[in-house]
């Protein structure tokens, strides 16, 4: 497998600006950011032929090498999974995953996941996301269950991805929350980090340079004694950003071990239930709904039969 090489110049509104923010911005849409600061610290990335930090300031006219390698040579199996697909064309498909499903391998999990299932049904998929992720646009917890559009073509993954980098894309949660949430509308604004601690687990954090800003909208579908339904819109789509930032005001996702306390279920009570973008050929906007899994539903029958027995 060859390495792949790009050279990019430096403009004169460039100057002053940190190595790792204008290889994010040149190369953001195809590339995880994480996975472009990786480049740099091992070398891969130089200035005027010169390995550099993440923190070096460009000077104008300077060129940044970016030596993007083979990717690891590993099978990933084709394997017969059931899918339930919402839209399917030539250029992408939609897919409405089960909360017992990861999206992509990960190492020492090569199989059993979304990506395998899609290896099996796809003739062709993006190559974008790399070696592990071939389609992956954007994902979905393990545990959350829901809609996902995964891409083909790697023009209609460039198109997607822009969409969810600029904010444009519509995706909608249905969650059980804990508690009984106050008001009827909120946003939560409130910037993630990695926990250093435990690199599992993210973090509020509005101090590190490293944390990205989060914010998520949420609206309340309805309150039962103890719990409430919300509807949450991301104006963003950080790792665990919605069990997280609903967590942080006090209301974490019913289930959620990580980021709240054990309850009995198996996974936390969170949906994806609206996803919504403009296709990247068709050139109009598409958007597609699904409907709570069993277990959701079951939750939500208990919550109401304990209103029900208070009144």
């Amino acid at each position: 497998m060859e390495e792949h090489f790009s050279r990019l110049e430096a403009a004169v509104e460039d100057k002053g600006k940190r190595l790792d923010k204008f290889v994010t911005e040149k190369m953001g849409q195809a590339h995880s950011r994480a996975f472009l600061q990786r480049l740099i610290k091992d070398g891969h990335i130089l200035v005027d032929g010169v390995a550099r930090k993440s923190h070096y300031d460009l000077k104008a006219g300077e060129y940044v090498e970016i030596h993007m390698p083979p990717p690891k040579a590993y099978y990933l199996p084709a394997e017969k999974i059931p899918l339930n697909i919402v839209y399917e064309d030539d250029e992408l498909l939609v897919v409405n995953k089960t909360p017992d499903i990861a999206v992509h391998p990960a190492p020492g999990n090569y199989t059993g996941t979304l990506v395998n299932a899609l290896l099996a049904h796809c003739k062709k998929l993006s190559g974008i996301g790399g070696v592990s992720k071939p389609g992956i646009v954007h994902r979905l917890d393990k545990g959350t269950s829901g809609l996902l559009v995964v891409a083909k073509t790697d023009l209609a993954h460039n198109f997607l991805a822009k969409q969810f980098k600029d904010k444009t894309a519509k995706r909608v949660y249905i969650a059980v929350v804990n508690g009984v949430v106050q008001f009827d509308n909120g946003i939560v604004d409130a910037p993630i980090a990695r926990d250093k601690r435990d690199r599992m687990k993210m973090i509020i954090d509005f101090e590190s340079e490293k944390s990205r800003e989060a914010t998520t909208n949420y609206h309340v579908v309805k309150r039962f004694k103890d719990a409430t339904i919300v509807e949450l819109t991301l104006g963003t789509g950080r790792t665990h950003q919605v069990r997280l930032h609903m967590a942080y005001i006090g209301h974490p996702v019913m289930g959620d071990v990580k980021y709240g306390t054990k309850s009995g279920l198996d996974r936390p009570m969170l949906h994806a239930k609206v996803i919504g973008f403009i296709h990247p050929t068709k050139n109009k906007f598409m958007e597609f709904s699904s409907d709570l899994p069993k277990d959701m539903k079951k939750v939500i029958r208990v919550k109401e039969r304990e209103m029900k027995g208070r009144e």
